[in-house]
């Protein structure tokens, strides 16, 4: 495929200052135009000190996140105090250390049972984001990372290809890993973002990666990159 950028790190370190320093040109640019931002976050090992390498790049170049409401790819039915929570992961190690403002904080209340979830979740979105003329809420950037199976978000390996003409928002799923059930947003929702980052990190993941990236993929990846006429794809992992 050539709708793709890679861009290969030598370590999750430096794929985390990567990226931060890109999206922090990316928020000073939108505080310049006096434009919101919204982004959707996603958990998965590298989550951790990828926030961590926002927080210090912020302090250090004195950039403000007034103009970004926080949004997330996905959630495990979990309250938000979790260790499971991916909310909990971003208010602990981003949201917080930046002192962001409850406003722009738009959580998935993972806490409620699944389909109400995704409904809630859903609203919330659809109520803060400008829509195009379709109708269709447009994201700035999502955020993912790739698991060991190619999955992005918690969009799971095995779904009938059908599922990509979903035009929900958020869909409630049950994941293949614990915990099992989830909300996720749909293959639409990323496939119309204005961006998508890919952060693919860690070992074990060579095999989803090479397929992700090959013309004929099936991994979940592998159908997002299919879906959009762009995407950067950030990874410390090797691939011959």
């Amino acid at each position: 495929m050539t709708n793709f950028e890679l861009f290969t790190l030598p370590n999750a370190v430096a794929l985390a200052q990567t990226v931060a320093s890109a999206w922090i040109s990316e928020v000073e640019t939108a505080s310049h135009a006096g434009a919101p931002q919204f982004v959707a976050l996603s958990g998965g090992r590298i989550a951790r000190q990828f926030f961590a390498a926002v927080v210090e790049l912020a302090k250090a170049r004195n950039v403000s996140f007034a103009p970004v409401h926080f949004f997330w790819a996905d959630e495990r039915c979990v309250p938000p105090t979790d260790a499971e929570s991916n909310f909990a992961i971003a208010y602990d190690h981003l949201l917080d250390p930046l002192k962001i403002a409850s406003g722009q904080i738009h959580r998935i209340p993972g806490e409620l049972n699944p389909q109400k979830a995704a409904v809630t979740a859903a609203a919330e979105l659809g109520r803060v984001v400008p829509g195009t003329q379709n109708g269709q809420p447009t994201l700035d950037i999502v955020f993912l990372g790739m698991g060991e199976d190619g999955h992005v978000a918690s969009i799971f390996p095995g779904e009938p290809e059908g599922v990509i003409l979903d035009r929900s928002i958020y869909r409630a799923v049950t994941a293949t890993k614990p915990p099992p059930h989830r909300i996720t947003l749909g293959y639409r929702m990323i496939g119309a973002a204005r961006q998508v980052w890919v952060l693919a990190s860690g070992p074990g993941k060579e095999q989803a990666l090479r397929e992700s990236l090959a013309t004929a993929g099936r991994t979940p990846l592998a159908r997002v990159l299919r879906l959009r006429s762009h995407t950067k794809v950030f990874s410390d992992i090797p691939i011959r």
